[in-house]
């Protein structure tokens, strides 16, 4: 049975974890510190999963349930509860359990951080805010816990605060995402608006009321109510999941220390958007507006932040690209009505992209925290078991038939190529470019880390964004020592996470795709079967499917780019100087990032320093200071001073000025009658 104290349980253990290693981390030590904090997320994840098996297996009813009234202003009520659906169960799953390979890996990866047990204390609060945003049947908890991953994102993307890059990474990612927020919290002011509730289950049975309903902001100008709420929603979804133009933040976290970098990229915040959109399916399911919107931003996202994953040189940074390009995948298939395929992307996309990022901290603490992918090369014979799960990454991230990440995309892809709405062929187009894309970058970045020319060794080599934090080079100098497989805390995770990336695909393809498994979770407007084409060729099971697949267009396009990557960083490196040479404009817009933090820098950050000054200065300075305060002042002084001279000591002066007062008391008496 799934009751109120299993639930209260695996949202609660990594809070208690949090609270003991953040509160009491010198009591408790560093053994202490990631005892408390794993064991607490190891609960989660086991009650998680268990909860998971009820709802998927024995066919256990939703529960939505009430713990207590936070308050309650006349009709509106807000409370703390728990709604408990597929969507849910499959959310909790993917959360804590790529949060727990998480929290084994950071045990090696900071293991001489002096922040050691600040950071476990972090990691595990954030599981704490992402499970209580998935896990919640109303709004004010979503957006509590919508916040508190933000706050959480905040303080460990800026974990190594004497560093000016990580701070202003940090302080990025928070502005940026209050951008979303505002944008968030007008739409679900506008639900308890026109709803009058902030519960989910009330809203979405009201939400046919909004149909033909319209916002009138001003003058003759009328909004679709349900179009604009979903709008609103959605801005704080391109906060959340950094969709163009709100995406700037998500690079810049690369700031953080890797572990992080993958918690937030694969299973927690970035997911939290695409969640969103998906539970609140009864709602988009309204708006053809706003899902056009939401196809078109996602194509966008998919294909250009994935061009600029093929200039980057930093590892992690070609896979916080990455990220932001598959998010755009999920998005796009959001916009098509297809929300179990962008679940089913979030779920396979959470293993292999955490695969990824943990296998390129892996490689960080092999070159002692060197991060330059030019200053790599030939680690497939010193770190076997990274490299063979790097390799299982790529393939899984490719869409290469049989992985995780070839069902997941291919769906995305059947649907939008069915989809009728204005948008879907330009997205159609875009993510059939970007399945090339992403092949290319993903092999040059592995290409570039564990084949050709090693490219280590020398002691005038730079450092990587890591460097000088308190880790240690795990017993071996810059100069000629080689690299070597990092330590069973890192690469246990990496094997138990390429497992999923290989398989779950294959397992779970069936039915979360075509089956019933999400029923009354996701909610689909009479007549959409987005995914009806694909599974016309799934009839004969998913390996059927897998071996049909190399002979569709995704694959060969897939094949193509990393073909492409193959010739070029393998077989004939000059190539790509060349290239880079020939393209030079193409290559340093792709480098400046089309020119987003420019135009934000120019526009919104001096803009409002130089907006703040003329008001400092015609506000501040004129007004305030200038006519209320020392204005007055002034005229203060002066009526004294006339006043003053009144007082002139002689008693003739004081007699006239008594009669003087006395005739005009006399004369207004006489003016009066």
């Amino acid at each position: 049975m799934i009751t109120e104290s299993l639930l209260l349980t695996i949202a609660l253990a990594p809070l208690v974890g949090a609270i003991i290693a953040g509160l009491f981390g010198r009591q408790v030590g560093r053994a202490g510190a990631h005892t408390v904090t794993i064991l607490g997320v190891a609960v989660s994840t086991a009650l998680s999963l268990y909860v998971l098996k009820l709802i998927a297996l024995d066919g256990h009813p939703d529960v939505n349930l009430s713990v207590y009234t936070w308050f309650e202003i006349g009709s509106i009520k807000a409370e703390v509860g728990f709604l408990v659906d597929p969507l849910t169960a499959v959310m909790m799953s993917v959360v804590t359990s790529v949060s727990l390979m998480v929290h084994i890996y950071t045990i090696g990866y900071m293991h001489e951080d002096p922040g050691y047990q600040r950071f476990f204390a972090y990691i595990s609060l954030f599981t704490f805010s992402m499970l209580m945003l998935v896990m919640s049947n109303n709004f004010m908890q979503l957006f509590f816990g919508w916040e508190a991953v933000g706050l959480v994102s905040y303080l460990l993307i800026g974990f190594w605060y004497k560093r000016p890059t990580a701070i202003f990474a940090n302080l990025k990612a928070f502005l940026v995402n209050r951008v979303g927020d505002f944008g968030f919290l007008l739409g679900i002011g506008l639900v308890l608006a026109y709803l009058g509730s902030l519960d989910y289950a009330t809203v979405f049975q009201k939400a046919p009321e909004l149909v033909g309903q319209t916002f009138n902001p001003w003058g003759t100008v009328e909004w679709a109510v349900p179009t604009l709420i979903c709008l609103l929603l959605f801005v704080g979804a391109m906060g959340k999941s950094a969709q163009v133009p709100l995406h700037v933040w998500l690079p810049d976290s690369m700031e953080g220390p890797t572990p992080i970098s993958a918690l937030i990229h694969a299973a927690t915040m970035v997911t939290a958007g695409i969640f969103m959109v998906a539970r609140m399916s009864p709602l988009y399911e309204l708006s053809e507006v706003a899902l056009s919107t939401i196809l078109v931003i996602g194509s966008i996202t998919a294909l250009f932040m994935g061009f600029i994953g093929i200039v980057q040189n930093d590892i992690k940074r070609v896979v916080a690209y990455s990220t932001l390009s598959q998010l755009g995948y999920m998005t796009v298939a959001l916009g098509a009505s297809a929300y179990s395929a962008a679940i089913f992307h979030l779920m396979t996309h959470a293993f292999f992209k955490a695969l990824l990022f943990l296998g390129a901290g892996s490689v960080i603490i092999a070159m002692h925290h060197e991060q330059d992918l030019r200053r790599m090369g030939g680690l497939r014979k010193y770190m076997p078991i990274t490299f063979a799960t790097a390799w299982i990454g790529t393939l899984a991230l490719m869409g290469f038939p049989g992985t995780s990440g070839f069902y997941s995309k291919d769906a995305i892809l059947y649907a939008v190529g069915a989809a009728d709405r204005p948008g879907a062929t330009f997205a159609y187009v875009c993510l059939m470019i970007g399945v090339a894309v992403t092949a290319f970058y993903s092999f040059r970045m592995l290409y570039l880390a564990f084949h050709g020319q090693e490219r280590f060794g020398h002691d005038d080599h730079g450092h990587g964004h890591d460097d000088h934090h308190g880790h240690d080079d795990h017993g071996h100098g810059h100069g000629d020592h080689k690299p070597h497989e990092t330590p069973w805390v890192v690469t246990l995770p990496l094997i138990l996470l390429a497992i999923p990336s290989l398989a779950i695909g294959y397992f779970t393809a069936g039915p979360l795709l075509f089956g019933d498994f999400f029923g009354s979770a996701i909610h689909l407007a009479e007549g959409r079967e987005p995914l009806a084409a694909m599974a016309e060729h799934f009839g004969h099971g998913p390996l059927a499917f897998a071996l049909h697949g190399f002979v569709t267009a995704p694959v060969w396009l897939a094949l193509a780019g990393a073909g492409l990557a193959t010739y070029i960083y393998l077989f004939n490196p000059a190539l790509a100087d060349k290239a880079k040479s020939a393209l030079a404009p193409i290559h340093r817009l792709l480098e400046r990032k089309y020119g987003f933090d420019e135009l934000y820098q120019a526009v919104f950050a001096k803009g409002s320093v130089l907006l703040g000054r003329v008001f400092w200065r015609a506000g501040d300075q004129t007004v305030i200071d200038g006519l209320m305060v020392n204005g007055s002042a002034a005229l203060v002084d002066r009526f004294a001073h006339a006043v003053r001279r009144l007082q002139s000591g002689f008693l003739y002066h004081y007699a006239f000025m008594m009669i003087l007062g006395l005739i005009v008391i006399v004369g207004a008496f006489a003016l009066l009658k």
